[in-house]
């Protein structure tokens, strides 16, 4: 039987996720909240989504929902996670889950008691090019790890957006940065000491964000995030006997991953192609209906809280 979801907020990260669910015959989205109840009835019959419901309590009171994605700003994610487990639902909570790792404890502690499941949202990690990748380095392709250099970057051009909000918990590197350290994280494993650097926009939020992990065995990792051009997207992993190199990592849309030997040869790996939010959505459902592990859970949900708190607390 497929896991029935809501979608706590008309928000735009939506579309993919809908998109994703459509593809699958283990998830539905059965219903939609918004604040406002015209908004929830329009954006229910533009997507063809069952039901709408003109609160969030009030789709969390509803008994045919199962689970619920959470893509409210920041600020609000641990709140509505709360109350979703309070309301006897699963919950997926939209990336990053918090800057505060006791948030974050405090949410996995109330669904360990509960029963509930509950992730946060990182669809890349759910990838096969993902999956291929740390494979690869795991199996010592490369030989030991050294060096990670990681790019989300893009060009905000709104000036109305709660990623620009201070109260929000906005900012790049909680919007896209928190990839990068994730990919670290990932493929390196929790970080001992970090640096940071911010550039502060008017509203006060980091509008560029630069950073350096210390992981351990000795290796490095350095990030950039951004809210300015120029656009750019990637991730580098170095070893002692070679390069692996992603163009897309985070939005995989190219073939694969590329392999970089010391000599100059240099071998295209292909990686199936794949919707990551629909395998993001049939990975928690099965966790749900007890048939697979969680992916992503407790520990590495406070490990990146853990390090987004470091690392402002360095740059600041």
């Amino acid at each position: 039987m497929a896991v029935r979801w809501g979608l706590l907020s008309t928000a735009r990260i939506n579309r993919p996720v809908l998109a994703g669910a459509r593809k699958s015959d283990r998830v539905t989205v059965t219903a939609v909240a918004s604040s406002d109840p015209a908004r929830a009835a329009a954006y229910a019959r533009e997507h063809g989504v069952e039901r709408a419901h003109g609160s969030y309590d009030d789709l969390l009171a509803d008994p045919d929902i199962d689970a619920v994605y959470i893509p409210l700003p920041n600020s609000l994610h641990v709140q509505w996670t709360l109350r979703a487990l309070a309301a006897g639902k699963h919950a997926l909570v939209e990336k990053p889950f918090s800057r505060r790792p006791e948030e974050v404890e405090r949410v996995f502690d109330a669904a360990e008691q509960a029963g509930l499941v509950v992730s946060e949202a990182f669809m890349w990690r759910h990838h096969p090019q993902t999956k291929r990748l740390a494979a690869l380095v795991s199996d010592g392709e490369i030989g030991r790890v050294r060096h990670i250099r990681a790019a989300f970057r893009f060009g905000l051009t709104r000036t109305v957006d709660v990623r620009l909000l201070p109260e929000l918990d906005g900012g790049a590197l909680m919007d896209v940065g928190c990839y990068c350290v994730s990919a670290a994280r990932l493929l390196a494993g929790e970080p001992e000491r970090v640096t940071g650097a911010q550039v502060l926009g008017e509203s006060g939020v980091d509008l560029e964000f630069t950073g350096t992990l210390g992981l351990p065995g000795a290796v490095t990792a350095d990030f950039e995030c951004a809210f300015v051009p120029p656009a750019r997207g990637e991730l580098e992993v170095t070893g002692e006997d070679g390069t692996l190199y992603v163009a897309e990592p985070w939005h995989p849309r190219s073939d694969g991953i590329e392999l970089r030997r010391p000599d100059g040869e240099t071998t295209r790996l292909s990686v199936p192609t794949a919707d990551s939010y629909q395998l993001e959505l049939e990975s928690v459902s099965d966790a749900i209906r007890g048939e697979a592990p969680l992916l992503l859970g407790r520990e590495d949900a406070i490990g990146q809280a853990r390090v987004l708190e470091a690392l402002y607390e360095a740059a600041a």
